[in-house]
């Protein structure tokens, strides 16, 4: 039934687009649900997300390594060489987003809630560029250093109200949904989502074996770092690797043993997209997301922060050396939001020193894990003699430092990390406003194959129809496809905050009622699909 829906689909839009068609410019906007005769070349679109990272954690990465390597003043940075503009960041009901609605208007082009994942304000599934490209016959795939099924990965192919239904969420990744297999190769963590609460280390409430039905869905499944470098180009999909139980580890945690870097993944995951897709009439999409560098903003850890930025540069690099040889590929790059509130520079000091992240060994998170095993009466000693200056490599231990981490300790992980953080951060001279996200505009990159028109600022539903119209794809009838999906994991329970912005519906509601006022609102609200010239050049 799941392969005939997703047939079904299929022909739905292969007719729409076989019906007699006005001639067209050669743009995106032109073409978002069929191919001009220019457009119908194969093509390839990288979609990255760096979670978290604003212009400010750019700025801090690139005078890292600018004083710490002695690179020159105008040295820039794999994504300082992609900058093309700007975009904005605000969900449907808030003017600071969280990562579900964040990516949720990436996939199906359209605002939604904090905490939606791929719904709509009304919290009916909305098709995915994802799930519309694979109908169209690409070859797809989800890379991510978080759990695979977290908020960002999920919202490109999945459909729950409340991104902590994460249980769900795995179903629907494995084809356990109303338009079956989606995504053909899966890399990331998580993994305690997928086996059922009677084996140890599970996350999941219920005793569904969601492994096994991956695997009766036709994955190849693994979760070792030896299985993985066994993998060929010619690996045969649908195939999901998870490397750990939960997220993936920080990088300045991660053990290359058991652990491949986003990099590698990355780079795992072109060469078996590519292979798969030489011969087929369609290339591919894939969605590669830096997860983990907005986690370490949200615990304020400038060490933990700075190295996931730069293996994410790291992983930028790789991408640009594939779109350099193959150039019917295109990469778009962005973040959902800035998280932390990063400033370089506090109180009244014009300076900040890099210097204090280079000794740093360990994430805060790795540090109050080990903290929480001690004994209460043996903490002080090994906050003093190990965590500051072996750990933190700060000589000057003092008691205020000590105190503040022993107490923070035994107030809960939270409280535990966020002192472990001030340390290097007021040695380092960084300031954060916050442990949660922020308002702010974030870096747009972008290169190759039709990105050229891609210079300003935009709001983040551009950035999803320039993922829709790209691909050439209509998420309309996906859509209706999936009226029928179940979007409330059972036994869950969920509640949606009020919002906190003026929309365009309640702005118009509490205007004069004047026609020239929702006008203006509608205006107001409206996003204008990008246009680009459908060229070689990079």
């Amino acid at each position: 039934m799941k392969v005939s829906v997703l047939s079904v689909l299929a022909l739905v839009i292969a007719s729409a687009c076989a019906a007699p068609q006005p001639e067209v410019k050669d743009t995106v906007a032109s073409s978002s649900k069929c191919s001009s005769k220019s457009l119908a070349r194969k093509r390839n679109l990288i979609m990255m997300v760096s979670d978290g990272f604003g212009t400010a954690s750019e700025t801090m990465a690139r005078n890292y390594v600018q004083q710490m390597e002695g690179k020159p003043y105008e040295w820039l940075s794999a994504l300082d060489e992609l900058l093309v503009g700007t975009s904005r960041t605000k969900s449907s009901d808030s003017l600071v987003t969280d990562s579900a609605a964040g990516a949720t208007v990436f996939s199906c082009a359209k605002k939604s809630y904090n905490g939606a994942i791929g719904v709509t304000p009304n919290e009916k599934p909305c098709g995915t560029v994802l799930e519309a490209a694979k109908i169209k016959g690409y070859t797809t795939a989800l890379v991510s250093t978080a759990r695979i099924t977290h908020a960002t990965p999920a919202a490109f192919a999945s459909h729950v109200v409340h991104r902590d239904m994460e249980g769900l969420i795995a179903q629907q990744l494995v084809g356990n949904n109303t338009i079956g297999n989606k995504v053909d190769l899966l890399f990331g963590g998580g993994s305690c989502n997928f086996f059922p609460n009677t084996t140890k280390g599970s996350c999941r409430t219920d005793d569904l074996d969601v492994w096994a039905l991956a695997k009766n869905n036709g994955y190849s499944t693994f979760e070792s770092r030896a299985a993985f470098d066994a993998l060929k180009p010619k690996t045969k999909l649908p195939t999901i690797g998870l490397f750990t139980s939960s997220h993936m580890s920080y990088e300045i945690d991660r053990n290359p043993a058991l652990e491949p870097s986003l990099a590698e993944m990355t780079v795992k995951a072109l060469e078996i997209l590519s292979e798969n897709t030489k011969h087929s009439d369609q290339g591919f999409f894939i969605m590669i997301e830096g997860a983990r560098i907005d986690m370490a903003g949200h615990d304020n850890d400038p060490a933990a922060h700075l190295r996931d930025i730069v293996q994410y540069w790291e992983t930028v690099a790789a991408v640009r050396r594939f779109v350099n040889n193959n150039r019917n590929t295109a990469m778009i790059g962005t973040s959902d939001h800035e998280t932390g509130g990063l400033a370089l520079g506090m109180e009244h000091d014009y300076f900040w020193h890099p210097k204090y992240l280079k000794p740093v060994k360990k994430s805060s998170e790795v540090i109050c894990r080990e903290l929480a095993k001690v004994a209460v009466d043996e903490r002080e000693s090994f906050v003093r003699k190990t965590v500051i200056p072996s750990y933190l490599g700060v000589s000057n231990v003092t008691d205020a430092d000590v105190a503040s981490v022993v107490r923070a300790t035994a107030s809960g992980s939270t409280k535990c990390k966020l002192a472990v953080g001030l340390i290097v951060s007021r040695l380092a001279r960084i300031s954060w406003s916050t442990d949660g996200h922020s308002g702010v505009d974030v870096g747009l990159y972008a290169y190759g194959r039709g990105t050229e028109k891609l210079r300003g600022n935009y709001e983040n539903t551009q950035v999803g129809e320039f993922l829709r119209d790209y691909l050439q794809v209509d998420l309309a009838p996906v859509t209706k496809g999936l009226s029928n999906q179940l979007t409330e994991q059972p036994g869950f329970e969920w509640a949606r905050a009020p919002p906190s912005i003026v929309t365009r519906r309640s702005a118009e509601k509490h205007s004069s009622g004047s026609a020239a006022a929702a006008a203006h609102h509608a205006k107001l609200d409206s996003y204008h699909p990008l246009h680009y010239q459908d060229s070689h050049s990079h």
